[in-house]
């Protein structure tokens, strides 16, 4: 089958799948850059959706949904009407002025509406290309405070595979780039993760749902600020038992996690730089890698562990 690259068009909609015949490839990219979105299907059912329109605090992923169509996140809340689903951002100075939290950018914009003074912005896609039961999205981003001075630029990469009955995984990488000047990282130990998710109400721990860890350590008491290799959270609802793991790539330096009973859960940065601040000087960068599978069943039908396994050897 030939490979499909999509360039940037102005075209409203945009299939990934149009190059070789609407159905053939298994993942198909859906753009709209009218309303800021990029919908991402797997074997003809929405799988998520990467929501970028102008004005917004923070791009996120919402929905996404779980193989019987459920969808497993929640885009705002109350409390914390800051979280975005599935996001990543942080608190960070630059050059030695004030901090910038990202992470609570939606307080920046008045009466907590856009335009938002300190954002995350999409800036362009670089790469938008399916093939089979595999697809890739490559995009640049840049961080700013004070409506438009830049603090780090981040390239962010998605890799989605297709599995079986619905299932899917996300294998994203993130790139920050201090391309402006020095930035120091000042995020306490709490509000920050690399990067966030906010399970939907249906599925947190609160309505029934269940932590657990590589370790097998179960709950918030028993994952919160502890290592772990990858976090799953899952519950039944409606009859139908599903989970969503975050796989962290074993780099040896350690990640500890914040694990929340309501559903807020993500790996921190390496230890070291872990509830600390540090600097990222001029012209270097930091990476995370997360994998994210989608799966029927619990931590154990679901295999979690398994395919954690089949991740870090390339075979997911």
């Amino acid at each position: 089958m030939r490979e499909t690259v999509l360039r940037l068009s102005a075209s409203a909609w945009i299939w990934a799948a149009c190059a070789v015949g609407f159905g053939q490839d298994r993942v198909q990219l859906q753009r709209d850059d009218q309303k800021g979105q990029l919908r991402v299907a797997i074997d003809g059912k929405e799988a998520l959706v990467y929501q970028h329109t102008d004005g917004i605090d923070l791009p996120h992923y919402h929905p996404l949904n779980s193989p019987s169509g459920k969808n497993m996140l929640v885009q705002q809340t109350t409390p914390y009407p800051h979280h975005r689903c599935f996001w990543f951002a942080d608190k960070v100075r630059l050059a030695g002025g004030r901090a910038v939290s990202l992470y609570g950018a939606y307080y920046s914009g008045k009466d907590h509406k856009p335009p938002f003074k300190d954002h995350v912005r999409h800036v362009k896609f670089t790469k938008l290309e399916s093939k089979g039961d595999t697809a890739a999205i490559e995009t640049e981003l840049v961080w700013e405070m004070d409506n438009d001075k830049p603090v780090l630029d981040e390239r962010r990469t998605m890799r989605i595979r297709a599995l079986d009955k619905g299932e899917y995984l996300l294998d994203i990488t993130f790139t920050l780039t201090a391309a402006h000047d020095d930035v120091e990282f000042v995020s306490d130990a709490v509000h920050y993760a690399w990067p966030y998710l906010r399970m939907n109400e249906a599925f947190h721990g609160q309505h029934g749902g269940t932590i657990t860890n590589d370790k097998g350590a179960t709950g918030q008491k028993g994952t919160n600020m502890k290592p772990a290799l990858w976090i799953d959270y899952s519950n039944t609802v409606d009859g139908v038992t599903e989970g969503l793991a975050v796989f962290q790539w074993p780099d040896g330096k350690g990640h500890k996690w914040l694990t929340r009973e309501y559903g807020t859960f993500g790996p921190r940065r390496p230890n070291e730089q872990s509830g600390v601040k540090f600097t990222l000087s001029k012209g270097q960068t930091l990476t995370q890698r997360v994998g994210v599978l989608v799966h029927q069943g619990d931590v154990t039908s679901g295999r979690v562990g398994e395919r954690y396994r089949q991740y870090v050897d390339g075979k997911l």
